[in-house]
């Protein structure tokens, strides 16, 4: 059985290689998300992981989640990926 991996930016299930980010040789980039991260660079280098949350939350409401717990959730979980544990000094 294979484990959901996620976007170490967003938190996006990666379950489909169409959706991994790339590098600047083409490669695929298994830790990040191809909306977050292209060309080995990130889409959008100087945001914030607040801007972050404002960017995904419509989309856990379009998976039936009011703003409020989506907003919750992303505050809990962003701050554990990779992207943004280091900023976190």
């Amino acid at each position: 059985m294979m484990n959901t991996v996620f976007c170490q930016s967003c938190s996006m299930p990666m379950n489909d290689a169409e959706i991994l980010g790339t590098e600047q040789d083409g490669t695929k980039n298994q830790e990040y998300c191809k909306y977050c991260y292209q060309n080995g660079a990130f889409t959008q280098p100087g945001i914030s992981m607040e801007q972050m949350i404002d960017i995904c939350v419509p989309y856990l409401q379009e998976d039936g989640m009011d703003e409020h717990t989506a907003r919750h959730v992303l505050q809990k979980h962003l701050p554990l990926l990779k992207r943004w544990s280091s900023t976190n000094n």
